[in-house]
């Protein structure tokens, strides 16, 4: 979702005559746009304002200006106490206010820096940000819902983005459109809850998100839909079903579990079971045999015992994923869990991470392998890590490299898999 509220930012700033700058060094203004997740994620943040510092003080040696400016969620969490810790810093903003970057612009320039704009406006910012006129290429991303009314209690979304707001239907199929005559062949609906969409329509009725990707289905030129990130309780049996009917719809969902105990995930305020869970993979691969699934799981939560943690191993298993991200536990400021005096030790934390870690990867690595020999649709989006490299994607989500070949880039293009491994594939183009 930052990737595109940075891509929004360019349209917002595109009247002022600011355009995207290839490096922080030759920048007029440079923004930190922020993720509040993880405690790694806001250490980071002040790394780089710190970097960001010593460009700024280079170019004011010099006669030039810079501004600098924190956006995002760590802005919207941490506030002027960002400014406190880093004075250098011109403008903090929440991720629901930066339709306003262009009055905290000349906000910052009049006053010398110090703006903080961390409201949640009553109108929501999409109703008042420009018409996209930056494309994102074959692959694009949509915002179509944001916020989070679930309150898990180690999260900060609801805080930082606010409730959960669902973008009309119009307002979603309009701004698609656009993304396909500016050469998008991929969308990507993105939501913190993207399941939970229930856009308005022009008669008044709602949107589910499966009656969305059937009505984005029907834009020529549209090759393939995905949508993350999903919340099992929201798993409605009309999206389950639209994975078997919508061919244009990949075969890969994230669908987060978080943990496999069911005392852990009470603790987490889930308000789903591991029996729940297990009945959506149920449903989805009796639908899509095939659907490749993704998941995210917090290690080391409050009061997790070792049998907690096995729940989480077992629960893995079972459902024998296609990848996973995973993570220790990190308190957040102001979450409930942060102030749980059952606290797990960091080198229990550890040792448990890098077992689940290592399940994860021989079952991500098993999943690559079985593709050897198949032959997959892959859209080729990015030059790869080596000269004469093209990188795309799969159906599944996977990373496909293949030798370059002229005008395939862009392209959905048949891949005969001649390499499987932890985090790619290798192939070769046919035809």
């Amino acid at each position: 979702m930052n990737v595109y509220d940075t891509t929004r930012m360019y349209d917002v700033m595109a009247p002022l005559g600011y355009t995207p700058s290839n490096s922080y060094e030759d920048a007029d203004m440079v923004i930190l746009n922020t993720c509040h997740i993880r405690e790694k994620a806001e250490d980071k943040v002040f790394s780089d304002l710190g970097r960001v510092r010593l460009e700024k003080e280079k170019k004011k040696a010099g006669g030039e200006k810079m501004l600098i400016a924190v956006g995002g969620c760590v802005g919207q969490a941490e506030g002027a106490e960002i400014i406190t810790r880093a004075p250098y810093v011109d403008m903090v903003f929440g991720s629901q206010s930066y339709h306003q970057l262009p009055e905290m612009v000349t906000k910052a320039i009049r006053d010398g820096g110090g703006v903080v704009e961390l409201d949640f406006p009553q109108v929501q910012k999409f109703d008042l940000l420009p018409e996209v006129s930056n494309t994102q290429g074959v692959s694009a991303f949509l915002s179509v819902q944001e916020g989070c009314d679930k309150f898990c209690s180690f999260c900060v979304v609801p805080y930082t983005r606010g409730a959960e707001y669902s973008r009309p239907l119009a307002a979603v199929i309009y701004e698609a459109s656009k993304l396909v005559d500016g050469g998008a062949k991929e969308i990507t609906l993105l939501g913190q809850n993207v399941n939970a969409y229930h856009g308005e329509m022009t008669d008044g009725k709602t949107a589910s998100l499966a009656y969305t990707i059937d009505a984005l289905a029907q834009i020529n030129g549209l090759e393939r839909i995905r949508y993350i990130t999903s919340h099992p309780r929201d798993m409605s049996d009309d999206l389950i079903a639209i994975h078997g009917s919508e061919k244009k719809l990949m075969p890969y969902l994230h669908l987060p579990v978080q943990a496999g105990s069911d005392e852990i995930l009470k603790k987490m305020n889930r308000k789903h079971t591991r029996d729940f869970y297990f009945e959506i993979i149920e449903k989805l691969r009796k639908t899509r045999p095939d659907i490749a699934l993704s998941c995210d799981f917090i290690v080391g939560f409050p009061s997790e015992t070792d049998e907690n943690f096995e729940d989480t191993m077992d629960l893995i298993r079972r459902v024998n994923y296609a990848s996973a991200y995973s993570f220790k536990y990190s308190p957040r400021p102001g979450t409930p869990a942060a102030t749980d005096e059952n606290q797990v030790p960091e080198l229990i934390k550890q040792e448990r991470l890098a077992r689940l870690q290592a399940l994860i990867h021989e079952q991500q690595t098993t999943f690559n392998q079985s593709m050897v020999g198949k032959t997959l649709k892959v859209l080729f989006d990015r030059e790869g890590k080596h000269n004469g490299q093209l990188l795309g994607k799969s159906e599944y989500m996977q990373s496909v490299y293949v030798k370059e070949i002229e005008g395939l880039r862009g392209k959905i293009t048949d891949v005969k898999i001649t390499g499987g491994f932890l985090n790619s594939l290798t192939g070769e183009v046919i035809n």
